[in-house]
């Protein structure tokens, strides 16, 4: 796999160069539309196609041919909870990561005609497609921009707190509306890495989708208090069953929310009917969607998309087994690939390949507020010693069935920033070493198995893990390794919000996790800048610029790692910013606050026989939205 730069052009002699979207389509092409909605047109309740779609709709690469329309994609999902996965199968952005016809990643715009950058990168142009509509059939407008950047992005309710991602010298960006199409992203210093950042994911919060610079205005101004009296958004709250209107948003708001609001206007493929948390969540085509096929097919070719709950992985791969499920790789299990292989004729399914780009690890929580552990956790040669403690072949070959990599937490060797040395910094098994390392350390004194800590209590660490996340039997190897050394290992399991809920506050030892984000890790740094990973409450400090979370002593090594990513968010060059972001990843080497374990798995999709276009061995990965990176709108079933 290869990668490029992103698709957009500096300006140069004053005059901005654009770049047209994907392709779009000529006014002169017949537009067709799936036969589902031929009766609410001649009804009368739907426009006619051509007038649905944008003057020029976007032409959208399909993997093999030119689809039809028509039925269900059936899948599986764990709960109310699971929002994200099938979030992932539909976001959309002003400009995306995405693999193209041939498997390269490159930068790809969506809903706009064209964005530009200006010489030193400060300023970015977009311009809307022309006729885009919400799902409800308003039109999409600046007017959805404004609204975002003057109502949501600087209400200090909604954005309590602005990413540094969205920030250039400690100021944010500054939004300006040209026409009823173009608007201008501007910041005080350059930002030549916005592109990628705003690819991943968007920007930001409130909301789920995250749909960069917008949300549907003529919807939202309905639960905004500067529209609103107070009263009234008191009690559509009570009525929602929250407690304040700010509450009505974000990604688990029941207005916002579109996971959870079927009444809720999106640009995406598909949009909600039946929500959460009904057994079987239902989502239908947009007729409003903005894309294309080169034959002027109206996408999604696929009418509808149905998941159905379950509660436990054997349930799931009974669902696969029996045939109920027609695309899925999301907590389809490398470990039960043999399963899934044996019954491939039985269930009328075939088991695709694709490449994780994820790795396993054991974050170490080196922001703990215990002062023994933060010291040990601060202290390379106990990191170290919890490395080489671990058997990474044996968790392989025994959970894995040989088909991941042993591997640090770095990035994978598909991502332009991949590290050979670092990938295997500290993976080979040593466990003479590991013990010398503690007694180099000062962990000397035990009460017979296991070694004291500096207060003569016994060293004790709870590993953590979300259930029915990660295979549960890499837990227990991981206790028999480092209780082999003389640390004890208490394992906990719970479900995965209050598990997450600890996790994202800092408040654990050890957990078990993905080190997800590490193919191109200039979209999405914040694994690495220690959120929601082996940092948390010394990231709150500094993305909230000192309000939340803990101050890291003046001299420790996180400082550089922050310093490096400062400096490529303010390069005038991709060039300069990949650099800088290069120097992170040596930081990162340097110090190994993950414990990589394994990575670069093969991960199986179960796909339905009769399931067209699918794409062969892409990546299954965070920054490529995972399952969304299959691009389901050009999906469809052969007859």
């Amino acid at each position: 796999m290869s990668f490029r730069l992103p698709l957009f052009r500096h300006a140069t002699g004053g005059a901005l160069a654009s770049l047209l979207l994907l392709g779009v389509a000529s006014s002169a092409l017949a537009f067709n539309q799936s036969p589902m909605l031929d009766d609410l047109v001649k009804a009368g309740k739907l426009p006619p196609v051509d007038q649905r779609l944008p003057e020029k709709p976007a032409v959208m690469d399909v993997f093999g041919e030119v689809g039809t329309y028509g039925g269900t994609l059936h899948r599986a999902y764990k709960g109310i909870g699971d929002r994200w996965g099938t979030t992932k199968l539909m976001e959309e952005r002003v400009v995306k990561f995405m693999q193209d016809v041939n498997g390269k990643t490159v930068l790809k715009p969506r809903f706009i005609e064209s964005y530009t950058a200006n010489d030193n990168s400060t300023e970015f142009t977009f311009t809307l497609l022309k006729g885009l509509r919400w799902s409800d059939g308003e039109p999409v407008t600046t007017d959805d921009v404004r609204f975002w950047y003057e109502d949501v992005f600087l209400n200090t309710d909604l954005t309590p707190n602005i990413p540094l991602t969205l920030m250039a010298d400690g100021k944010p960006l500054v939004v300006t509306i040209k026409d009823a199409q173009t608007f201008t992203v501007t910041f005080a210093k350059p930002y030549a890495l916005f592109p990628e950042i705003v690819a991943k994911d968007g920007t930001g919060k409130p909301g789920l989708d995250r749909t960069s610079f917008l949300v549907p205005a003529h919807y939202l101004k309905k639960y905004h208090p500067k529209y609103v009296s107070a009263d009234e958004l008191a009690k559509v709250a009570a009525d929602k069953g929250v407690k304040t209107w700010v509450d009505l948003w974000g990604e688990k708001g029941p207005i916002q929310s579109w996971w959870l609001n079927p009444d809720y206007p999106v640009i995406t493929a598909y949009r909600m009917v039946t929500p959460p948390p009904a057994d079987t969540i239902v989502m239908e085509r947009n007729p409003f969607y903005w894309g294309v096929d080169k034959a002027g097919n109206q996408l999604p070719y696929i009418d509808k998309i149905e998941s159905k709950v379950f509660q436990d992985q054997q349930a799931l791969n009974l669902m696969i087994v029996q045939g109920q499920i027609d695309m899925q790789s999301r907590f389809v299990r490398t470990t039960d690939f043999p399963l899934y292989k044996q019954n491939e004729a039985k269930g009328g399914y075939r088991v695709e390949i694709s490449k994780s780009g994820e790795n396993v690890a054991v974050m170490s929580n080196i922001a703990s507020a215990d002062p023994i552990k933060n010291k040990l956790f601060n202290d390379p040669k106990f990191r170290e010693a919890l490395s080489i403690a671990v058997d990474r072949d044996a968790i392989n070959e025994v959970v894995y069935s040989g088909l991941s990599t042993p591997r640090q937490a770095a990035p994978v060797s598909a991502s332009p920033f991949f590290d050979k040395e670092f990938a295997e910094k500290w993976v080979k098994h040593d466990k003479k070493k590991a013990n010398a390392l503690l007694d180099e350390v000062g962990l000397t004194k035990k009460d017979g198995k296991f070694r004291l800590g500096p207060d003569g209590k016994r060293l004790s660490f709870t590993l953590e893990a979300v259930q029915d996340d990660l295979p549960p039997q890499t837990l227990e190897l991981l206790r028999k390794n480092w209780e082999a050394i003389g640390i004890e290992i208490l394992i906990r399991i719970e479900q995965e919000d209050m598990a997450l809920q600890k996790f994202k506050n800092g408040d654990f030892d050890l957990f078990y996790t993905y080190a997800d984000r590490m193919l191109q890790v200039s979209a999405d740094p914040t694994l690495a800048l220690g959120h929601e990973s082996y940092a948390e409450n010394y990231y709150k400090w500094w993305n909230t610029r000192g309000t939340d979370g803990v101050e890291p002593p003046k001299d420790h090594p996180i400082r550089k790692v922050w310093a490096d990513w400062e400096a490529a968010a303010s390069a005038p060059t991709l060039d300069e910013a990949h650099k800088h972001v290069q120097d992170m990843i040596t930081d990162l080497k340097e110090q190994v606050y993950m414990i990589g374990l394994v990575g670069e798995a093969t991960a199986p999709v179960i796909v339905n026989a009769k399931l067209g276009n699918f794409p062969k061995g892409f990546t299954n990965e965070e920054v490529l939205r995972n399952e969304g990176n299959f691009q389901p709108a050009q999906l469809y079933f052969k007859k």
